[in-house]
């Protein structure tokens, strides 16, 4: 007898072992930072080296924490909607489908302990991750699409994340734009 619920605790184990790693890459380059424009002497009075890391990689890991979790949210929204657009599946069968992919999300956050170093060796496990998790939940809720509801559906998922991280990526670059201009040195 196979328990439905056997894989449901590794989104929560892969969200938390992507936040500690991403968070371990911020705290290394937030101290440089700290470093360079002399704060961390200063917060050197009031915390030792190690309560200090240990502060930054609690308020780092919440962080991503919070943005893994919405990304998580937002991706299972979108999943679900688009299948209702498109899947003949009236009985609601193809939710518990593909739920073995949480396998490789905790994989993907396993591998990421290895990159650790490098925001670039992190951003590509974590991409590559999602890629590969894509095509395997489009893979195994096929059975349950036609063909031009697998098109439909890979359509509506690729649009939809091009919208959302260009309007993102918009808001990210008005807002340092704003900031820079409103500079006195700047000008």
């Amino acid at each position: 007898m196979k328990n439905p619920y056997l894989y449901g605790y590794l989104p929560l184990f892969s969200i938390l072992l992507f936040s500690l790693t991403f968070g371990i890459f911020a705290v290394g380059k937030s101290l440089n930072l700290l470093s360079s424009i002399g704060i961390y002497a200063g917060m050197r009075e009031f915390l030792t080296d190690f309560e200090l890391r240990v502060l930054l990689l609690i308020v780092f890991a919440l962080c991503f924490f919070m943005l893994f979790s919405a990304l998580k949210l937002i991706g299972e929204t979108i999943h679900e909607t688009g299948m209702l657009f498109f899947s003949r599946d009236k009985a609601g069968e193809t939710i518990s489908v593909a739920r073995g992919g949480y396998v490789i999300f905790f994989v993907g956050s396993l591998l990421s302990a290895f990159g650790m170093q490098s925001l670039i060796i992190l951003f590509i496990i974590f991409v590559l991750t999602v890629l590969t998790y894509f095509v395997y939940y489009i893979y195994k809720l096929s059975q349950y699409l036609s063909f031009t509801g697998t098109i439909g559906l890979i359509f509506f998922e690729v649009l939809f994340w091009a919208i959302f991280l260009t309007l993102i990526i918009m808001a990210i670059l008005k807002l340092y734009n704003g900031v820079l201009g409103s500079l006195p040195f700047a000008k």
